[in-house]
Parts: structure tokens; C-alpha cells; sequence
């Protein structure tokens, strides 16, 4: 591995290789930072102009941009409650109320610091792990994944707030507009009222700034431009030793938890930052300041996203299957330089494969640089005025909406989804549960009934390998541990009276 590495260090050692992954990582920022502009669009957007670059060059490039992505979803999610990217939807859970009291420098600082720290152990699990990791994803059927997936719904209960009834509410109402759409087996309607539109369900960017940033905005704009809404100063920006201290096992826990769910392809980082988040909650001492601007919720939430990025390319290289979308550009970017992912790309091109390690480990650092530099300019949102914040918020709201198909429908779902949130608002529903169950809701209906068919029906399947095992005891110990910790604030709540 060491003569690999070597290789690799001298072809990765040109000048325009640096300023790729620098610049990827910077557009990566910007793009992410932007509501709608998602990774995966920026990647896609990107690809045509690495066509005439050398192979390490280009994907570099890319790969760069998806990182600087993922972590520039956090920024506009902190700042105006408006996630940029999917997978930063539940860092708004208390990086948002942390802008609210005075300390959103203290939270970006903090989503750097562990988006850097998961996305240095998503390159080295990349590069170390890849194929045992592989092998064990390759095992997953649809037994398996519905089991994985039953186990990540219990997230549900971990993010409803005081009221588990209402996270139930609002996951069940998930759950129905996931639906929405062709049926995923036989490919007949459902719920779409004869409509052409709806036949391809809810467009998830839509949903997602619909759900969380229209509300916000109906608020302030009745309450007559109070200055909640905005970050009225970022406070103090440093992070003590003592947070670090206490957020580095969350951080840990949650770059470990990226790294499994992004070696098993379709899942993703949403789901693997509102897992990361809920075992923070989970085992912290003080589990009720979580959603009230937690700093550990922010770490754990930005640790499980970024956690995701390096082990997708796991699955990409070493068997040739995407791990998501994003990197099933990726896969059409290394064809299109000639170079076939798959267990024989380790033996023709092993010197461009460690050229691109090299490169992807150095893309952590690029990301610490820009966005310890980029802080300092978004400092300057928080003394934008209201009068000019709303509007500007609510057109990076549609642009981000229209933008991702060019369909004035997206707009409409986003502000039906508006008032939705904005009802759900006022009757005190969360909206975490709500986007938990519109992720996860297809891939769950769809592995079950697979499963079933492959077993003519019979529900046994579903416990047919030892993963499944894993994943049902796993689900047990969750819902058993949920159940204990609220009985347990009730009989406090019961005490204090």
C-alpha cells in the first residue's frame, strides 16, 4: 500500500490537481449554501467542463464540489433555517435556535469542525476499508434493507419534541404524501387525482423548503417583521475545548454511522445525519436541550452527513455500483475517461486510483481553509436587514424549487408544503418526523414488498440472514430505550408538580 501511495503522491503532484480539488471544494460551498442548488445538481452542472481535463484532474474536481456541498448545506440552514442540501435538514433541528440566541458563529464553527473530522474518517474508511466494507453492502437484499430501514424510522420518536403522539402525527402525514405517485411494484396511480405532474410524486427539494422555510416566513411576515427570524449578531465564533470534548464521541459516533450507511448504496445522508442525531440525543445526559440549540445536535447532524461522503465511493469503485446519485455521475465521469470502477480498475489503473486518494484526503484540509475563510464573510447575513433578508430568502426559496426541473409545479408543491408546515407550525407538529418519513417511506414499502414477492408472501424472509437479526434487535432496543426515557420524564414532570 505504502509503493501505492507513493505512486499515487506523484501523480496526484501537479499544480492543476491542487487548485481542482481547491476550486471544486470552494464552487462545492457556494452550491450547497444556495436552497435548492443540491450536490447533485452542481456535480451534474459541473461534469461537461471536465470532459478535456486529465482523468485525476477531473474527478477530483467533482468529488471536490460534492464535499464542499454537503457541508455548504449547513451554512444557510444555521443562518435562515433553510437547509441548502437534503442531507442538512436536521442540522436545523438546533442550529437554527443556536442563530436565534446570539451564536451562529459558535455553530458554524462547530459544523466545520465535525463536517471536516467525518469526512476524514469517510476517506480513510475509503481507502482502508473499501473492499470488506463492499462485500459486506453487496449482502444486503430487500429483507435486509427493510429491516435497516424499520430500524431508522425509530429515529422518529428521538426528534419529535416533548410529544411523541404529535411525531407520530406527523410522520404518519410523511408516510401518506410518500405515496403520492406510481406505485413503486405494479406502476399504477396513487393519489394523484389525475394529474400528470403527480405521477412522479413530491419532488423531495420542494417538500424540504417548503417544510422548513415557508412556515418560517408566514411567521415573521404576520408578526409584522420581528427580528427573530434573523441571526441578530454570530457572538462568540470560538469552540471551547470543554464542547469539543463533549461533542468528539457524538462526532465520532456519527463519521462511523456515515461510513456504514454510505457503503450500503440508496440510502444516503439525510437518513444518516437524523440517525447520527438521534444517538447523540440518545445517549447525552441532558437529552431535553436537544432542538433547543444543542451544539452536540449540530455536531452529531453534520458528523453523519459528511460521514457519508468518502464511503459511497466505496461501493463505486470496488464493485462498479453507485452508492447514490451523486456518485452515480461520478461513475459516468470515470467512463468517460476511460476508466471502468470494478475490482479490475485496481489492477489497470491502480497508480490514477491512489492519485485520486491522495487528492481526496487533501480535499478535508481544502474544506477546513475555505470554510474558516468563508465564516467570516457570512457573518455579514446577520446584519442584512428584515426588509431585505424575507424577500431575498423567499427568492432563493423558488429559484432553488424551479431550479432543480425547471417545472413551475415545484413551486406550487413548495408552497402547498408551505402552508402545510406552516399548519403544522401552529399546532406544534414537528416537521423532522414528517421529512423522516417522506425519506425513508418509499424505500421502506418498496424492500418490503419485494421481499414479499420473492417469498410468494411469507413474512418469514424477513428474518432470514443474521443481518436481519441485527437490524430487528437493534429496532427492539431502540423503541425499548424510547419507551424507558419517557416514562421516565413523565414520572420527573410528575415529581416537579
Amino acid at each position: 500500500m505504502i509503493d501505492n501511495f507513493l505512486l499515487g503522491i506523484q501523480m496526484f503532484g501537479h499544480f492543476k490537481n491542487f487548485v481542482a480539488i481547491f476550486a471544486g471544494v470552494g464552487v462545492g460551498i457556494i452550491t450547497g449554501a444556495i436552497p435548492g442548488m443540491t450536490g447533485t445538481m452542481g456535480v451534474a452542472l459541473a461534469l461537461p467542463f471536465t470532459f478535456y481535463m486529465d482523468p485525476i484532474t477531473g474527478i477530483l474536481f467533482l468529488v471536490g464540489l460534492y464535499k464542499g456541498a454537503i457541508y455548504g448545506g449547513s451554512i444557510t440552514a444555521i443562518l435562515i433555517k433553510t437547509p441548502g442540501t437534503p442531507a442538512a435538514a436536521c442540522t436545523v433541528l438546533d442550529g437554527y435556535p443556536m442563530a436565534q440566541q446570539g451564536k451562529a458563529g459558535k455553530a458554524l464553527n462547530m459544523a466545520l469542525y465535525a463536517s471536516v473530522f467525518a469526512d476524514f474518517v469517510s476517506n480513510m474508511s475509503l481507502i482502508i476499508f473499501a473492499a470488506p466494507i463492499a462485500a459486506f453492502a453487496l449482502r444486503f437484499g430487500p429483507p435486509e434493507f427493510f429491516t435497516l430501514i424499520s430500524f431508522s424510522l425509530t429515529i422518529i420518536a428521538g426528534v419529535s419534541g416533548k410529544s411523541i403522539t404529535k411525531g407520530l402525527i406527523a410522520g404518519g402525514m410523511g408516510l401518506m404524501a410518500a405515496t403520492i405517485g406510481m406505485d413503486l411494484v405494479y406502476g399504477s396511480s396513487r393519489f394523484s387525482f389525475g394529474s400528470v405532474e403527480l405521477l412522479g410524486g413530491l419532488n423531495f427539494i420542494p417538500v424540504l423548503i417548503g417544510l422548513f422555510a415557508i412556515p418560517e416566513l408566514i411567521k415573521e411576515y404576520g408578526e409584522t417583521y420581528t427580528s427573530s427570524f434573523r441571526t441578530s449578531s454570530m457572538g462568540d465564533r470560538s469552540i471551547s475545548f470543554r464542547e469539543l470534548k463533549r461533542c468528539f464521541k457524538s462526532i465520532v459516533r456519527g463519521s462511523l454511522i456515515g461510513v456504514v450507511i454510505g457503503a450500503i448504496p440508496g440510502i444516503g445522508g439525510a437518513p444518516s445525519a437524523f440517525l447520527s442525531y438521534n444517538e447523540a440525543k440518545r445517549n447525552s445526559k441532558h437529552p431535553e436541550t436537544f432542538g433547543q440549540g444543542e451544539i452536540e445536535g449540530v455536531a452529531a447532524s453534520e458528523a453523519g452527513n459528511n460521514g457519508v461522503c468518502g464511503a459511497t465511493m466505496i461501493p463505486l469503485l470496488t464493485l462498479g455500483v453507485p452508492g447514490d446519485v451523486i456518485t452515480a455521475i461520478l461513475l459516468g465521469a470515470f467512463m468517460v475517461h476511460d476508466l471502468r470502477p470494478g475490482p479490475l480498475l485496481f489492477q489497470k489503473n491502480i497508480d490514477i486510483i491512489y492519485g485520486i486518494f491522495v487528492g481526496i484526503m487533501l480535499s478535508s484540509v481544502a474544506m477546513l481553509l475555505l470554510g474558516k475563510l468563508g465564516i467570516r464573510l457570512f457573518a455579514r447575513i446577520a446584519n442584512v436587514p428584515n426588509s431585505i433578508l424575507f424577500p431575498a430568502v423567499l427568492v432563493l426559496c423558488v429559484y432553488g424549487t424551479y431550479a432543480v426541473d425547471n417545472k413551475m409545479f415545484d413551486v406550487l408543491v413548495m408552497i402547498i408544503m408551505g402552508l402545510v408546515g406552516y399548519f403544522m407550525l401552529l399546532f406544534e407538529l414537528p416537521p423532522a418526523p414528517f421529512l423522516i418519513a417522506f425519506i425513508l417511506g418509499p424505500m421502506f414499502e418498496d424492500n418490503l414488498r419485494r421481499s414479499l414477492l420473492l417469498s410468494h408472501g411469507d413474512p418469514s424472509i424477513l428474518f432470514r440472514s443474521f443481518i436481519c437479526w441485527i437490524f430487528w434487535g437493534l429496532t427492539l432496543l431502540s423503541i425499548i430505550l424510547i419507551v424507558r426515557r419517557n416514562l421516565k420524564a413523565k414520572t420527573l414532570q410528575t415529581r416537579d408538580r
